[in-house]
């Protein structure tokens, strides 16, 4: 597999996700107003600040890199260019709204549309995960670095359920597998991934739409722990693309053998 050398990348989209994470912790911690976009999605002024903050700096730091980004205008030039962060400058704002905590900052960058640096960092608990591709993947919590590695679990099973997006298919998925299934957690965000990622649970359906910025980042955290993100016909996932929407769901395995039939 072919490693990439993207420190000077990380490094900075590590700092810059701290910092931005400062600003939407900010506005947490007031009576902030939300407004409501045409998809009905909500936005705050946490989701705006932070935006706006992580693209100034990414462009500023690297000018001849294209960016997609949830809350910015698309720029389709990006198409043609190799290089592509991708970010999501609040993944998580219903679980925000909640103050739960459970929300994060995503940093990620493409190369020819394969996903090959992910920054995830969740401000309310002050944790970042991170990987290149080809170098493996690692947390910082609470000043210790952490190589992160999927569990080897083939039964006894962890299985993450969304807190914010319920899915008949996945109900139905739980129940006919339910003898593999030792323990269901509800979690928000790409904190899922991360998850899983880390060994602390297995498996992770989405049978629901999403877009390239809520999986970009952790898709690499969890291939570089050794785990599997596909989409729901087995294909791989691929990035910078015309149409920025997940229509086809996607599933996190840390091992082949836990996929559900």
């Amino acid at each position: 597999m072919k490693s990439y050398n993207l420190q000077k990348e990380l490094e900075i989209s590590k700092k810059i996700s701290i910092e931005a994470g400062n600003e939407i912790l900010k506005v947490y911690n007031t009576n902030f107003n939300v407004e409501y976009k045409e998809d009905k999605s909500p936005l705050t002024e946490a989701d705006k600040k932070s935006n706006e903050l992580i693209v100034k700096k990414l462009n500023q730091a690297f000018p001849n890199y294209s960016t997609l980004s949830e809350e910015y205008e698309d720029d389709k030039s990006r198409l043609h260019n190799d290089w592509c962060w991708i970010i999501d400058p609040l993944d998580g704002t219903k679980e925000f709204l909640k103050k739960n905590g459970e929300f994060t900052v995503n940093i990620a960058l493409s190369h020819k549309h394969k996903v090959v640096l992910g920054v995830v960092y969740v401000p309310v608990a002050n944790e970042i995960y991170y990987a290149i591709k080809g170098n493996g993947a690692y947390s910082e919590i609470k000043g210790k670095i952490n190589k992160l590695r999927v569990s080897d679990r083939i039964d006894n099973l962890i299985l993450l359920k969304s807190r914010s997006h319920a899915s008949d298919q996945l109900e139905r998925l739980m129940k006919e597998n339910s003898n593999k299934i030792f323990e269901i957690k509800p979690a928000g965000s790409s904190m899922k991934g991360c998850l899983i990622a880390k060994g602390e649970a297995d498996i992770y359906y989405r049978f629901g739409l999403t877009m390239e910025w809520d999986t970009a980042a952790m898709q690499c955290v969890i291939e570089e722990a050794g785990g599997i993100f596909r989409q729901l016909d087995d294909t791989q996932m691929l990035y910078n693309r015309i149409n920025s929407l997940n229509d086809k769901g996607f599933y996190i395995l840390n091992k082949i053998e836990n996929k559900f039939n």
